[in-house]
């Protein structure tokens, strides 16, 4: 009885799993295909494209868009790395503070990270509009990074925490004991057990200053405009004609990052995630 339940449920599982996969990987092949398709074979209505072209792509890094998408390009790189590299040390602290001291208001500052990292992002930009303005960091990459931190920040604090209070605390007590500061303790001991959960932290605040488009839509006009904001101003040809094309292969080259983080790291990520949900 146990092995035909245990059987049934892997069958269900499996499909379950399959059900996801395609739900996922479908629209990505569809974009993949329509960057490859000219002009003349985008409406035929087709999911493969039978005659695949460069045309979009070199339409967006040599072409007439080029203009546009490459220093929104370098503009997204620019920021999602510093935006990801200052919440997590940022982060790391604050965590690692949560997790190892007792004082009074913890819980609340744990309660309002979590409170925050769910705020609707909308609600912000008028005043944040507003206020870019008044004191010129409108349309810049410091006005980008400090809207995306309000974002990675506090899910990074969380998500830390969670992982630091699962390390031994014997241990760097144990260091101190053979005669390491506090600090060499936290840089050499902590750190390096924690790594997997810093990485995995990492990657979802990279993720999420990339993906961003309402803070890049409405707190930027032109010099620091990101790709998800900058794909909104591609233009056809003429008036008649779509940007269709040139969209899709925009949205193949910003994924391609995203994707290649997840296959070479994905063990680091599983074990990030699945170590600050174990305990013991």
């Amino acid at each position: 009885m146990n092995r035909e339940l245990s059987g049934a449920r892997r069958f269900w599982q499996t499909v379950a799993s399959v059900a996801i996969i395609v739900y996922t990987v479908v629209p990505l092949l569809w974009i993949l295909n329509m960057s490859l398709k000219s002009t003349a074979d985008r409406a035929d209505g087709k999911f493969w494209a039978h005659s695949p072209t460069l045309e979009n792509y070199r339409l967006i890094f040599t072409g007439g868009a080029k203009n546009l998408f490459l220093p929104a390009l370098r503009n997204s790189i620019l920021v999602a790395v510093i935006a990801t590299l200052v919440a997590v040390i940022l982060a790391t602290f604050c965590a690692y503070a949560i997790a190892r001291l007792d004082f009074p208001g913890k819980r609340m500052i744990l309660g309002t990270a979590l409170t925050v990292s769910f705020f609707p992002v909308i609600s912000l930009v008028t005043p944040l509009f507003d206020l870019w303005r008044r004191i010129h960091l409108f349309d810049t990459i410091p006005g980008l990074i400090l809207p995306y931190l309000v974002l990675t920040l506090p899910l990074a604090i969380w998500t830390l925490s969670a992982f630091f209070q699962q390390i031994p605390w014997e241990m760097e007590q144990a260091a101190q004991v053979d005669g390491a500061t506090s600090w060499e303790a936290f840089r050499k001991v902590i750190v390096p057990l924690a790594a997997p959960g810093v990485f995995t932290t990492a990657i979802i605040a990279f993720f999420t200053a990339w993906n961003d488009f309402v803070f890049a839509m409405s707190l930027t006009s032109d010099q620091a405009r990101t790709v998800p904001a900058a794909l909104a101003f591609f233009t056809g040809a003429s008036q008649f004609e779509s940007p269709t094309g040139a969209i899709c292969a925009a949205g193949v080259v910003v994924t391609i990052p995203v994707v290649l983080l997840v296959l070479l790291f994905q063990r680091q990520i599983v074990s990030g995630l699945t170590s600050g949900a174990v305990k013991g």
